[in-house]
């Protein structure tokens, strides 16, 4: 990929973080674990319904109260209040993938500057990154607490440029999700898309500059 970009940008819920455990959080208070997967995507259903048109709550706001609706009817083992509560409290103690800190040091060694750019909060991405020991590496944490809309609207990764003091065309988003992978290329970022699970790509959004199954694979192509 020809120029090299400056930036890379990093989605941080699930390209980053491992959410598998919040899974549990959901077994622990009696509730399926499958309803994690479900909250999550409904989370990102009525964020980005709000962005269409028009609206804008934070991350937190939008997911306790999809999580209260996603929690209802089920056998829970303690009051909804406090339910709710343990569940969030999970976003604090994940993990990044296995794969991450190498990729990242190998991105950092590079030259390259190295930013995140998330639909959740700061707090969470450096919590995330300290915890890892790879904090030190990026330059700026970036949420879209602070841009016009969520991602995938074009005024996120506009945000990200200006807050970086950046073309947009010299920044690289990573990803694993597919709609973000989208929204970056229509903006006028390069793209890499992080494939861990093997899965297809949809044809009906754009198609990433870079594919690779974990991000020390992606590293290795674009330096």
């Amino acid at each position: 990929m020809q120029p090299r970009p400056r930036f890379i940008v990093f989605d941080v819920n699930e390209t980053l973080s491992d959410m598998a455990p919040m899974g549990r959080r959901f077994a622990e208070v009696g509730a399926p674990e499958l309803l994690a997967t479900v909250w999550f995507a409904a989370l990102l259903r009525d964020g980005f319904a709000l962005t269409v048109t028009g609206g804008k709550e934070t991350f937190s706001q939008v997911g306790e109260a999809v999580l209260r609706t996603v929690l209802t009817g089920a056998t829970l083992d303690r009051p909804l209040d406090d339910a709710v509560g343990h569940i969030l409290s999970g976003f604090t103690g994940l993990s990044v993938h296995p794969d991450v800190p190498d990729g990242v040091r190998a991105l950092r060694e590079a030259g390259l500057t190295l930013v995140t750019l998330t639909n959740g909060t700061v707090t969470v991405a450096d919590q995330l990154l300290t915890s890892a020991g790879i904090r030190r590496h990026f330059d700026r944490l970036l949420s879209v607490d602070d841009a016009d809309a969520w991602k995938p609207a074009a005024a996120a990764y506009a945000y990200a440029a200006r807050a970086c003091s950046a073309e947009i065309g010299e920044m690289l988003l990573v990803a694993v999700h597919p709609w973000d992978i989208h929204g970056a290329n229509r903006a006028g970022m390069r793209t890499g898309w992080i494939n861990r699970r093997q899965a297809p790509y949809p044809g009906y959004f754009a198609t990433p500059d870079v594919t690779a199954p974990d991000l020390s694979d992606l590293a290795g192509q674009i330096v």
